[in-house]
This record gives C-alpha cells, sequence and structure tokens, in this order.
C-alpha cells in the first residue's frame, strides 16, 4: 500500500480545488455543483464548506446526484440506489460535477446521462480529487485535479474518509 495523500494534503487539495473553482466562476454566478453518488460527495461536501468560507451561502447552489440507473454495468453489478437531492433547475446554467477518483470515465458518462433529466446546461465541468491518467475508456477529462497519478489496471485508488473510515486519506492498493 503507498499512500498518495495524507490527511493534511487532502485538507489543503480540498481548499485549493475549492479556490480553483472560485477563480474561474467568480461569485458562482449562474453556476452549481453537483457531487456524485455515493464517494464523490464527500469531496462536494467538503469544497461546499471551503466555498461557504469564501462567499455568501445564498450564492452557492449544491446537489447530490445518484447514477445507479445510468450505469452501463447495472446488470452486471447489483449496486444500491442513493438519493438525488437537486432541488434547483440546472438550465443554461454551468454545472460542476465533483467526484473522489476518475478512472474510466464510465462515472462520468453515466453522471452527463441522469443530468440531462433535469435540463439542458450551458456547460459542464468535472473536478475531481484523484485522476488516474492512462486509463480512460472514453474522452472523459477533468477540469480541476487534487492530483493527477499514473496506475495499472490492477492497482485501486482507496479514498479514506473522516466521517465513516475514521481518517482522511487517499492510498493505491495492489490486487492481485
Amino acid at each position: 500500500m503507498k499512500s498518495l495523500l495524507t490527511p493534511q494534503q487532502v485538507n489543503l487539495t480540498i481548499k485549493r480545488l475549492a479556490r480553483q473553482i472560485v477563480e474561474n466562476h467568480l461569485q458562482l454566478e449562474n453556476t452549481v455543483l453537483v457531487g456524485l453518488q455515493p464517494r464523490g460527495i464527500y469531496v462536494s461536501n467538503r469544497i461546499i464548506d471551503e466555498l461557504k468560507q469564501i462567499l455568501p451561502i445564498e450564492k452557492i447552489a449544491y446537489g447530490k446526484l445518484d447514477i445507479t440507473f445510468y450505469r452501463d454495468d447495472i446488470r452486471k453489478n447489483l449496486h444500491v440506489a442513493n438519493e438525488t437531492d437537486i432541488t434547483f433547475s440546472i438550465e443554461k446554467k454551468s454545472v460542476i460535477l465533483i467526484d473522489d477518483v476518475l478512472w474510466t470515465g464510465r462515472t462520468i458518462r453515466a453522471a452527463l446521462d441522469a443530468l440531462l433529466d433535469f435540463g439542458r446546461p450551458s456547460n459542464v465541468e468535472l473536478c475531481v480529487l484523484i485522476d488516474r491518467r492512462f486509463s480512460r475508456e472514453l474522452p472523459i477529462q477533468p477540469d480541476y485535479v487534487g492530483r493527477a497519478i499514473d496506475t495499472y489496471h490492477n492497482q485501486k485508488v482507496k479514498v479514506f474518509w473522516k466521517e465513516n473510515d475514521g481518517e482522511d486519506k487517499v492510498v493505491l492498493e495492489n490486487e492481485y
């Protein structure tokens, strides 16, 4: 097991991602943020907490999106659906999707399909804590990256969160 991010690095990375979002979307005018269920909401909740320290709370439109029934592997793997909580229109808005790890791009493809049920955004950006470069199956690239790493297919990135794992950290494990 190899450490990719320590608790302190996770915290600094979240702060940096939040500030990069504000740099590109001053005051978050016409911008909404959407965390992907289940694991992306830990990153998105933290980013929202950081944004609340920078901007007035009423400027932040934040939702959570479940993509379970939009996945292309739903028939192979049984997934438990999570709650979608988007109480605003995304019509003609800039949407920033937030997830923990970008690997093949299939989760993001499913998220884009699910997002269209809530309207047609003017554009969609992607924010990820970890980008597993060079393993993409679809032409999807992040706009905001906490850390980019190169991995083999037999490796797994595990993100641990204080809320349910007791500690914030990111590790790389070999699967045999």
